[in-house]
């Protein structure tokens, strides 16, 4: 089997709210969006933001109409996403402009023993992001990220 992922879909409680979130925080254009749902194309993958009631009911999860940002049958759990930048004086900068476009500093960037430098921020409905610069993991010019050592 191929290993690749094609899309990732959080669950959201407001879709005005998250959409400030990722266009305004990282500039990100949505490239399709409705009332319930918005498509973000990556590089090599979608994301989706889509109201967790319906993400819930299109999973057949129960509890479909009792959406938390980390509690429920279709909340976030025990995961982190990633965004990788080239820099490391990028860090701070994308944190504090996710911070104004709605987002919660979870950690503040700092050194990690392993090397680098990161931090997190929670989206409006509580999905960590890890902001991180590893010198390691190299950036092509159409953004993927490269396994390092």
């Amino acid at each position: 089997m191929q290993q690749q992922m094609a899309v990732v879909t959080l669950g959201i409680a407001d879709p005005a709210r998250s959409r400030r979130f990722y266009v305004d925080g990282f500039g990100w254009a949505p490239v399709f969006e409705s009332a319930e749902i918005i498509f973000y194309q990556m590089n090599g993958f979608v994301l989706a933001t889509w109201l967790a009631s319906a993400l819930a009911a299109d999973m057949r999860r129960p509890g479909a109409a009792a959406p938390g940002p980390t509690s429920g049958p279709a909340g976030t759990g025990a995961v982190a996403l990633a965004h990788n930048v080239g820099r490391r004086d990028d860090v701070d900068p994308v944190m504090a402009a996710l911070e104004r476009a709605g987002g919660t500093i979870l950690r503040p960037a700092d050194a990690p023993p392993h090397g680098g430098y990161r931090g997190y921020v929670a989206d409006p409905d509580g999905h960590a992001w890890e902001i991180a610069w590893n010198p390691a993991w190299p950036i092509d010019p159409q953004g993927h990220v490269s396994f390092g050592l």
